[in-house]
């Protein structure tokens, strides 16, 4: 019974995941939930400001402390070791749906691309870098992310394997594609607001420094060959030229 209830509350976990990803794109982009980014706005601008920010501080602080070892570590002492994970996304998704919940938007307006083609090219910016967030999860391994593959081993009686270090697709252009496809959700808005220019530029900055956290986990936990991997792979922005000519010789050398 133990091993069912670990499996299904991972299952659980994910789900609540899946439903929170899927309002994020209705709540970034400003279409069919009920309160998206741009709402009408609520209180006098300097409250909703601050909610805001510890709404987003209380997000940081969650995802990140979560995803150190020596969290991950403590937590195990309480709960069984194949559902740290599914607890870790469990927790960020309440942490977005309280965001959601609670957010209030400022109101006014930093820039308005009226051109349909400029608002179309904004637009599908926007669904690219969803598109990209969700693509790179699978080519790395989805399921392991989000804490399902963890709990199925362990509802079979298997023992878990931590994935191998590899670098598929765009990850041979920058090490960080996720969180390219991240920046791209944020500020491609044909329509940038006050309140979107405080969620983007915020988010944005609890990015580039959540990547200097998990590149200091990901070299204590893959070593030499991720600190190789840094040295010849760009964090966020690609090097096209040198990456076709690197595209020759990487692959040996990553084996």
């Amino acid at each position: 019974m133990k091993r069912v209830s670990v499996f299904l509350y991972g299952v659980l976990s994910y789900s609540l995941f899946f439903g929170t990803f899927l309002y994020a794109v209705g709540f970034l982009g400003n279409f069919l939930v009920p309160k998206a980014m741009d709402s009408p706005a609520e209180g006098s601008l300097g409250a909703a400001f601050g909610v805001n920010l510890a709404l987003l501080s209380l997000f940081a602080l969650q995802h990140s402390g979560m995803a150190r070892r020596g969290f991950k570590q403590w937590l195990t002492r309480w709960i069984p070791e194949p559902a740290e994970r599914s607890t870790y996304v469990l927790l960020s998704s309440l942490a977005l749906l309280l965001l959601f919940a609670y957010w209030r938007p400022l109101g006014g307006v930093i820039w308005d691309v009226e051109n349909p083609v400029g608002r179309g090219a904004l637009y599908g910016l926007f669904g690219i870098g969803f598109f990209i967030v969700l693509v790179t999860t699978f080519l790395i391994d989805h399921f392991d992310l989000f804490g399902l593959r963890q709990v199925w081993f362990y509802l079979r009686g298997v023992e878990y394997v931590p994935l191998r270090f590899r670098t598929p697709g765009p990850y041979k252009l920058v090490r960080h594609p996720l969180y390219v496809g991240w920046l791209l959700a944020f500020w491609a808005a044909p329509t940038m607001t006050a309140t979107h220019l405080l969620f983007a530029v915020v988010t944005s900055l609890y990015i580039f420094g959540a990547i200097r956290l998990e590149e200091r986990d990901l070299v204590t936990a893959f070593g030499e060959a991720y600190a190789e991997y840094r040295r010849r792979v760009p964090m966020l922005l690609p090097r096209l030229a040198k990456a076709r000519e690197e595209g020759r010789t990487a692959a040996p050398r990553i084996a």
